[in-house]
């Protein structure tokens, strides 16, 4: 069996970045699962970003401390990852210098392992300076790697250091990654996303491209179970899908990408720590079914699995609401060419079964959990709602010809359907949405 050597989090997400006391949890909890690796970079922490050349201090230099202390303490290495790149000047010593000074800086709040981040930043050199110094983008930043690589040597070469590339997903052999790559020594480790940026699989066949490619196998940066940007209306607690058991030996680790939403993205964790203690034997249904038990406790894990059938769909997994689209499947057939009363009186009763489903949801025994989920349990709500309504006003008389309203039920359940759409946040995948919409007739002539 070959694990994953390299396993953890990259707090790298957009939005509201974690509170101290959900990443100190956070720690404990990826070292209870066998993770060894946290790497600090959220985008919304100005000290990482915007204002990367400022020292922490205060309250902001305590929290940092009190966070490496945690991870060391736990067993894990903590990664401290700065962002120049919006506002690096590449030409100038005094910038490099900058990078330097500011990774002096929380070495001194107990970090002993670096990343420069490189991503999402303008595909050119902008400064004037960097464009008469330097050929092309590539040659600029290994540029301010090798002076970092060469910095960490002179310091005994104790501290590690990880790249994020500005491009950093395709196929793995593109001119930019094989010359950055190529450029950089050989402990010097370099994150890929895979295919895409979100890759709903990571192939060991694309990780030697890649390998080949940059001297060097790929750390896998694993953007599950993120959430941000176009996916904030998202909820990512479906099974971790997609990935070769080859990795083992193929990738030089898997560093997972969490939602704002901490306490949900242990779902999404648990499982992803699971492949990687045994990528062989990894069960991602099984692994699935436990993590939903082990966050939501005992007690409410049947309701919490009914709820999370919900939410499977990601990047990952187009199946939406399986459980759901199955029942609704079967409605809609036995309506049309079956015993329509019988048909309707089977939908209610699983409906309001959802029902209480849905209010459980508030009255979790993990309280961060439900406080977490709330938005998209309301969300869930809803749509059941709506879909009551849209059954209990259908004609359960006669036989023959699909479900279908007319009238003021069905400019009801289209408001219903239109208000369902007005939250922007994603419940059951498509399948309320189409159910709803075929039902009231929203693109026939009738």
């Amino acid at each position: 069996m070959s694990r994953i050597e390299t396993r953890g989090i990259v707090e790298g997400f957009y939005g509201r970045p974690w509170t101290t006391d959900q990443r100190l949890d956070m720690v404990d909890f990826l070292a209870e699962i066998g993770m060894n690796t946290y790497v600090y970079s959220p985008k919304d922490d100005p000290f990482t970003r915007r204002r990367w050349r400022e020292s922490y201090a205060g309250e902001a230099a305590e929290q940092l401390r009190a966070l490496t202390a945690r991870a060391r303490a736990a067993g894990l290495s903590l990664s401290y990852g700065v962002s120049p790149g919006l506002s690096m000047r590449y030409a100038e010593a005094a910038d490099a210098e900058a990078v330097h000074a500011k990774l002096d800086t929380v070495r001194e709040l107990g970090v002993t392992d670096f990343a420069l981040f490189l991503d999402d930043i303008p595909w050119h050199l902008q400064h004037p300076g960097d464009v008469a110094e330097f050929p092309d983008l590539v040659t600029a930043q290994l540029s301010l790697v090798g002076s970092l690589e060469a910095r960490l040597e002179r310091d005994g070469g104790a501290g590690g250091l990880t790249v994020c590339p500005t491009l950093y997903w395709g196929r793995g052999d593109e001119p930019y990654i094989a010359a950055l790559g190529s450029g950089l020594a050989p402990r010097t480790q370099l994150f890929w996303t895979g295919r895409a940026i979100c890759s709903p699989e990571l192939d060991a066949d694309d990780a030697e491209v890649f390998a080949r490619a940059t001297g060097r196998r790929p750390l896998y940066w694993d953007n599950f179970p993120v959430n941000d940007v176009a996916m904030t209306g998202e909820l990512h607690i479906g099974p971790y899908l997609g990935r070769d058991p080859r990795l083992g030996a193929a990738a030089a680790g898997i560093i997972a990408n969490p939602m704002p939403l901490a306490e949900a993205s242990k779902i999404g964790l648990a499982s992803i720590a699971d492949f990687c203690l045994d990528p062989d034997g990894f069960d991602p249904e099984q692994s699935w079914e436990s993590a939903l038990t082990r966050i939501a406790g005992a007690r409410d894990a049947e309701a919490f699995r009914d709820f999370a059938d919900a939410f499977r769909g990601s990047a990952l997994c187009t199946d939406d609401a399986p459980r759901l689209g199955e029942a609704l499947d079967r409605f809609a057939f036995r309506y049309e060419f079956d015993d329509r009363g019988a048909a309707v009186a089977e939908m209610l009763a699983e409906l309001r079964r959802l029902v209480e489903v849905s209010r459980r949801m508030s009255q979790l025994d993990n309280r961060a959990l439900a406080t977490e989920i709330a938005p998209w349990a309301q969300q869930y709500a809803r749509g059941i709602d709506a879909v009551i309504i849209a059954v209990e006003s259908l004609d359960t008389r006669g036989s023959g010809g699909p479900p279908e309203l007319i009238g003021p039920a069905r400019e009801t359940v289209a408001a219903h359907l239109r208000n369902l759409r007005s939250t922007g946040l994603r419940a059951f995948g498509d399948r309320v949405d189409m159910f709803l919409s075929d039902i009231v007739g929203e693109f026939s002539s009738r």
